[in-house]
């Protein structure tokens, strides 16, 4: 493993996705281990995506956390797809996490809500009941950070979830992780927690392998920060580690 910073931003390189999936995890745990020294109880938030896998699997086999004194949510859900798919995002971590360990509380944000606005205000509010401490999240192809695509996104929203639609990148990658078959199939628009609801939680977790992020990391890194590169945003936090592996780390 190597380590160099960016601006605030801590990044941390290694040899394989495995090894770097596992890193993280044990940072994660020790930093939970640590919170709850001084706190009955804290807020975590997850992405889903493959990247996550290798993250996801050792933070489930690390038995030294207290998962009972942690409540979860996701920041991100596709509109319109049935409730049983496996492409969404609930699901997913249903099955990586959510339903594995004994958390305190899962907060899950519903896609096919019949008033999205609504939905979007009752999981802000929740997020304000139960600020973030820890966020363990990806980076998009096109450097999204949950579903803030270049085009949406907005580092000074003054919402904390909203709707959006999907620009092709993102919607492309979605095939290109084997999440659906062909594009057509990827749905259009869904809800997303914003760039402050993300970059307020006192620490980042961000998970990054594979060589197809090779130049989404590499923007993050070089690019000037703002809106056009969502994920430049990381190199503002206090508290925020880049984890990358041999291959999405190529052009760094």
């Amino acid at each position: 493993m190597n380590a160099t910073q960016i601006d605030k931003l801590i990044v941390r390189k290694y040899a394989t996705r495995l090894a770097m999936g596992q890193a993280a995890a044990q940072a994660v745990s020790e930093r939970i281990t640590d919170l709850l020294q001084s706190k009955d109880t804290i807020n975590m938030i997850f992405a889903a995506a493959p990247s996550q896998n290798e993250f996801l699997e050792a933070l489930r086999s690390d038995n030294t956390i207290d998962w009972k004194r942690i409540n979860a949510f996701h920041m991100d859900e596709y509109v319109g797809l049935p409730e049983d798919a496996p492409q969404r995002f609930a699901n997913f971590l249903k099955l990586k996490i959510f339903d594995a360990m004994p958390f305190r509380a899962v907060h899950y944000l519903n896609g096919n809500a019949p008033d999205p606005a609504a939905e979007c205000t009752r999981y802000e509010t929740l997020l304000n009941k139960m600020p973030a401490d820890i966020v363990c999240m990806g980076i998009g192809e096109n450097t999204h950070i949950a579903f803030n695509d270049p085009h949406v996104a907005d580092f000074n929203d003054t919402h904390l979830v909203k709707v959006v639609d999907l620009d092709m990148e993102c919607r492309q990658q979605q095939v290109n992780d084997a999440c659906f078959a062909v594009l057509e199939q990827v749905p259009t628009h869904a809800l997303t927690l914003t760039v402050p609801a993300l970059v307020r939680a006192a620490y980042i977790f961000c998970m990054v392998p594979g060589e197809k992020k090779a130049n989404a990391v590499y923007h993050t890194l070089h690019e000037h920060i703002g809106e056009r590169y969502p994920s430049t945003i990381l190199r503002t936090h206090g508290n925020a580690t880049l984890y990358v592996d041999a291959d999405s780390a190529a052009r760094i």
